[in-house]
């Protein structure tokens, strides 16, 4: 048998899953990969395809089942970042973020004040999308360590390298070719810019508000429902 490319093997596979009963197990990797025709390596990148999209779920050590994951059992932190929306995410961040900065302008000394009007400044003189975007995400985590919790840090930087993976990379990439580097160098940096403001004056409401603000913002640029 020639060797099948990976969408034939995902497009046999679906075929597969829908004449299986949910839950039953698929066969062992070897197994499918030989009656498949493909490479492990290619068939594992189709059943992680199918994975973030709840057509099959894997258990370490059992194997890999038709149908979603049973509720009770864990889901791998790359499944979650691959599978994630645009929406999903950015819901995210507006249930964090907010009282992250609210935290933040509590727990503020001068130094973290210093440092973050460093990052709106250097912000405002990027030169080029990728630029904006390293010093987006510094402004961020900076309004993270000012508050002082490493469990919230945590968090954000979950967050942000979920942003990096395929879904909510696609919308921002789409939004970012249309509105350019000027989108970083100006309101987000004036949006930035108020969130400090609140944060330096050690006014919790009004730095949530700003960081709301902000994400709404970008989800409005980004055209999320």
């Amino acid at each position: 048998m020639p060797r099948q490319s990976p969408q034939d093997v995902l497009t046999r596979l679906r075929a597969c899953l829908a004449e299986g009963a949910p839950g039953a197990r698929l066969p062992a990797e070897r197994v499918l990969a030989a009656d498949l025709g493909c490479s492990r390596q290619t068939l594992r990148a189709a059943l992680s395809v199918l994975e973030e999209e709840g057509e099959i779920w894997r258990h370490v050590g059992q194997g890999t089942f038709r149908g979603p994951r049973p509720p009770g059992h864990p889901v791998r932190d790359s499944v979650l970042l691959q599978a994630a929306s645009a929406r999903q995410l950015l819901q995210a961040r507006l249930m964090i973020e907010p009282p992250v900065a609210a935290e933040a302008a509590r727990a503020a000394q001068p130094r973290d004040i210093a440092h973050l009007r460093a990052l709106v400044d250097r912000g405002r003189q990027a030169r080029t999308r990728a630029e904006g975007e390293a010093l987006d995400t510094a402004f961020h985590r900076g309004v993270a360590e000012t508050a002082r919790n490493p469990i919230l840090l945590g968090l954000l930087d979950y967050l942000a390298g979920a942003r990096r993976r395929a879904a909510w990379q696609r919308e921002w990439d789409r939004t970012y070719r249309r509105i350019g580097t000027a989108e970083f160098t100006g309101p987000h940096c004036t949006q930035h810019a108020r969130i400090v403001t609140a944060i330096a004056t050690a006014d919790p409401q009004a730095a949530a508000a700003a960081m709301r603000d902000h994400l709404e913002a970008v989800g409005t640029a980004m055209n999320l429902p």
